[in-house]
C-alpha cells in the first residue's frame, strides 16, 4: 500500500458541500413549481437534472477517503483481517440503515404505529446504536444503550406492516435505499483496496472491469435475470473506485503541480470522452446507473474537485466553508435529522404556506433548510452526539 496518505481538507470540504446539497434536494418535495433541472429524470428520459449527480458525489466521495481511512487504520496497527472485519462492520451498518429506510417507503396506515412515530424511533434507534460515544464512557453503560436500540429495532421490525390493506407484507427487500447502495460500494471498493495493498495497477483494472460489466448490463450481453449481489451492474463500484484512483493521483502528485492538474484532467476527460462518447447506445440515466451516467457524474466531480484542492488545499480557503463543516465532519448525522423533523411536522399536521414553498422563494427556503440541519448537527456535534459507524 502507499506510505502516506495525507488528510485533505479539499476531501472534507466536498463532502460538506455535498450533504448540503443532498439535504437540499432531499426536501425538494415539500415544494411546489420546481425547476426541473434540480429534479431527478424519469427512468425512460435521457439526461440527469442536480439531484441526479448528488448520489454518485457520495459514491466518489466514499472513494477518496477509503485510502485515508484504510492507511490511518493500518498506521495504528490493524492487520488485513482487522480491516476487513472493521469494513464488513460499517458496511452492515449502512445496509441496515438503508433496509429501514426502504421499508418506510411502503409503511400500511393500518400498521400498529403511524408511519411518523416508526420513523422517529428507527431513527432514534440508529442513534443508540451508532452514537461516537465518549471513551471514557463506562461500557456497560454503553453496551446497555446500544443494547436498547438493537432491540428497538428487532421490536419495531416485529410490528411493521407494510402494503395496503388488501395485501400487507411484512418488511422486504425492494432495493437498498441510498445508505445500503453505499454500503455494498463501500465494501466491495475497500475490499478491493486491502487486498491489493493499494496497487494502482489493480485499482485501473479493477476499474475498467467494473465499467465493462456496467456497460455489458446495458448492452445486454449479460442474461436479463442475472444478479451479482454485491456488485450489481458494476455502476456504483465504478464510481467509488473512480474516487479510490483520485486519491491515489493526489497523493502521489500533491508536491508537482504541472503532474497533478494534466493527470487529473486527463482522468475526467477520458470519462467525459466515454460517457458523452457511448451516451447514443445506453443514454445518460442514474435509475438504470447507465455507463455514461457513472462516467459523466464522476468526470464531473473530479472538475469540482480539482477546483477544491485549488481552492481550499492551495490557496487555503477553508474558512470559507467554515458554516458547512459539521456536513463534512458529521455526515451521517446530518442525513438522518431531517428523519426526526419530517416525522414531526407530519405528527403536528403543520406545513409552509404555499407562497414560501412555491419557486425561487421555495428554492431559497429549502436551500436554508438544509443550512439550518447543518447547524443544528454543529451544533449537537459540540455535545457529543455524533453518529460514528
Amino acid at each position: 500500500m502507499t506510505k502516506t496518505i495525507n488528510r485533505l481538507g479539499s476531501i472534507d470540504v466536498i463532502r460538506a458541500l455535498t450533504m448540503f446539497l443532498m439535504i437540499f434536494v432531499n426536501d425538494l418535495w415539500s415544494l411546489v413549481n420546481v425547476p426541473k433541472w434540480l429534479e431527478h429524470v424519469d427512468v425512460q428520459t435521457d439526461g440527469m437534472g442536480l439531484s441526479d449527480v448528488i448520489f454518485p458525489a457520495f459514491l466518489f466521495i466514499v472513494g477518496l477517503s477509503i485510502p485515508f481511512s484504510v492507511e490511518n487504520r493500518i498506521k495504528k496497527g490493524d492487520s488485513t483481517i482487522q480491516l476487513l472485519k472493521h469494513i464488513f462492520i460499517r458496511s452492515f451498518a449502512l445496509l441496515v440503515i438503508g433496509f429501514f429506510h426502504v421499508n418506510l417507503e411502503s409503511y400500511n396506515p393500518g400498521a400498529l404505529l403511524p408511519k411518523p412515530i416508526w420513523q422517529i424511533l428507527i431513527t432514534l434507534a440508529f442513534f443508540l446504536i451508532w452514537l461516537d460515544y465518549p471513551r471514557d464512557m463506562i461500557k456497560s453503560r454503553k453496551f446497555t444503550l446500544q443494547g436498547i436500540g438493537v432491540a428497538m429495532l428487532i421490536l419495531l421490525a416485529a410490528i411493521y406492516k407494510g402494503g395496503d390493506a388488501t395485501h400487507p407484507v411484512w418488511m422486504k427487500h425492494y432495493w437498498w435505499g441510498i445508505l445500503g447502495l453505499i454500503g455494498w460500494a463501500y465494501l466491495l471498493c475497500s475490499t478491493i483496496y486491502v487486498l491489493s495493498k493499494g496497487n494502482l495497477v489493480a485499482l485501473i483494472t479493477s476499474f475498467i472491469a467494473l465499467i465493462a460489466l456496467n456497460s455489458a448490463f446495458h448492452a445486454q450481453l449479460m442474461p436479463p435475470h442475472l444478479h451479482l449481489w454485491v456488485v450489481g451492474d458494476g455502476s456504483t463500484a465504478t464510481i467509488t473506485v473512480a474516487g479510490i484512483l483520485t486519491a491515489l493521483i493526489y497523493n502521489k502528485h500533491s508536491n508537482h503541480n504541472l503532474y497533478l492538474w494534466l493527470l487529473l484532467a486527463g482522468f475526467a476527460i477520458v470519462l467525459f470522452a466515454f460517457g458523452f462518447g457511448t451516451r447514443p447506445i445506453w443514454g445518460i440515466s442514474k435509475l438504470r446507473g447507465t455507463p455514461s451516467w457513472t462516467t459523466i457524474c464522476s468526470g464531473i466531480i473530479i472538475v469540482v474537485f480539482m477546483l477544491l484542492i485549488w481552492l481550499v488545499d492551495i490557496r487555503k480557503k477553508e474558512s470559507w466553508f467554515k458554516i458547512l463543516k459539521p456536513a463534512g465532519t458529521a455526515t451521517l448525522t446530518a442525513y438522518l435529522l431531517p428523519y426526526f423533523h419530517y416525522a414531526i411536522y407530519t405528527i403536528i399536521g403543520w406545513k409552509l404556506p404555499e407562497v414560501l414553498r412555491d419557486g425561487t422563494i421555495g428554492i431559497i427556503k429549502s436551500l436554508l433548510y438544509s443550512l439550518i440541519i447543518i447547524l443544528i448537527t454543529g451544533w449537537l456535534e459540540k455535545r457529543r452526539i455524533k453518529l460514528k459507524l
